[in-house]
């Protein structure tokens, strides 16, 4: 019986609550728990046994015989709000991200899985070439490619001249089964690219090296959340219901391409039609960012590294005349002489002679000559 009643609480005992620190299992709970069954766990003293340590904030004592958990920290403090805070960070980075991913040159997907894929469906060509398959990839090179230099530079990005609704948003489309990304996202980079040209905030900046600024920019995701925080300048796009809707269907369209493409020739047209005629522009357009600001000539004071580069002129249909569009970039023709190729300039002149381009934007002699390169 002594040792018995030595069990029981006396009147002046304090209760014993288990805390984090005297069982490790606690340290992962989230809400206070109640064991409203369990009898009262009593010690003659807090602190007087060496292995436990509570403090008297991190219990709450209630009327009833029970035992009470509360999640604490190893320094007993309450885990609620940095956990609170560590969630509102997380929600922050996704949000983030998912508007970095917007403002991109395509989707995610674009980046990480599609362009290596298409360089890997190159490969096949060799095996599958005929001329009908060549014949339909340098079809869709020439419309695919006028949609990105026609429609989505010159006309959506610069605004250097005017189209019907309707054939503006013809062009566009074109522009989308590029791959370059779809319009919204593609101007906004294009127009930050110009009001930030060869600084640390340029997207695809030279100054960060050759392969940064042709390719290695696309993947470069910290730079791609620093964008998506700075001011839209895409409002006129934004505003307007069939680019939101291919920004928002963008990876659709060229699957049907790939579709209709394997319908009609089978695997040779998707290799040809979709892997080498996107993956051969893609490094032409992305030449403009990169070899037209190291390699070639400047016949203007843009202020900047832009050239002038005729074979990247050749194959992107003018826009290897990177340093006469530097200078003046609101400039419907970029070919600004008579022996620079201008292939895009070319259609924009036969539009307005059917009526069908209008309010077309051309540099005036007067500032030709105040910005030309004067020599002694």
């Amino acid at each position: 019986m002594a040792c018995l009643s030595s069990l029981w609480p006396s009147p002046g005992a304090k209760p014993f609550f288990f805390s984090p620190q005297t069982c490790p299992l606690l340290r992962q709970m989230q809400t206070p728990i109640i064991l409203q069954s369990s009898p009262s766990i009593y010690t003659t003293k807090v602190g007087q046994n060496r292995f436990f340590n509570c403090k008297e904030e991190n219990y709450k004592r209630l009327s009833s015989p029970i035992v009470c958990f509360r999640p604490v920290s190893d320094d007993g403090e309450n885990t609620q709000p940095q956990a609170a805070k560590n969630e509102q960070k997380r929600v922050e980075f996704w949000t983030r991200m998912t508007k970095s991913l917007e403002v991109a040159p395509g989707s995610q997907m674009a980046k990480v899985v599609l362009l290596p894929l298409l360089h890997c469906l190159c490969l096949f060509a060799p095996f599958c070439f005929s001329w009908d398959a060549f014949g339909v990839a340098f079809g869709l090179y020439i419309i695919t490619g006028l949609g990105i230099t026609l429609s989505y530079h010159r006309n959506l990005t610069h605004r250097s001249f005017k189209l019907p609704k309707w054939l503006e948003y013809f062009f566009a489309y074109c522009g989308v089964h590029a791959l370059q990304g779809d319009p919204i996202g593609w101007v906004s980079n294009h127009r930050y690219h110009h009001q930030y040209v060869d600084t640390k905030k340029d997207l695809h900046s030279p100054i960060e090296g050759f392969w940064h600024s042709h390719v290695g920019w696309l993947y470069d995701t910290k730079a791609a959340i620093e964008r998506s925080e700075r001011p839209t300048n895409v409002g006129d796009l934004e505003n307007q219901f069939f680019y939101n809707f291919i920004r928002n269907t963008y990876i659709i369209h060229p699957i049907i391409l790939t579709t209709l493409l394997y319908a009609i020739g089978g695997f040779p047209y998707v290799v040809w039609g979709m892997g080498v005629r996107i993956i051969f522009y893609s490094h032409v357009i992305y030449s403009v960012n990169s070899v037209c600001h190291l390699w070639g000539n400047q016949a203007w004071n843009s202020g900047d590294q832009s050239r002038n580069n005729w074979l990247v002129a050749l194959l992107s249909f003018g826009e290897g005349w990177h340093n006469n569009h530097h200078t003046f970039e609101y400039s419907a023709r970029h070919g600004l002489e008579w022996w620079q190729l201008d292939i895009t300039w070319y259609i924009v002149r036969a539009l307005q002679a059917v009526g069908l381009a209008t309010d077309i934007k051309l540099p005036t002699d007067a500032q030709k000559k105040k910005m030309a390169l004067t020599t002694t």
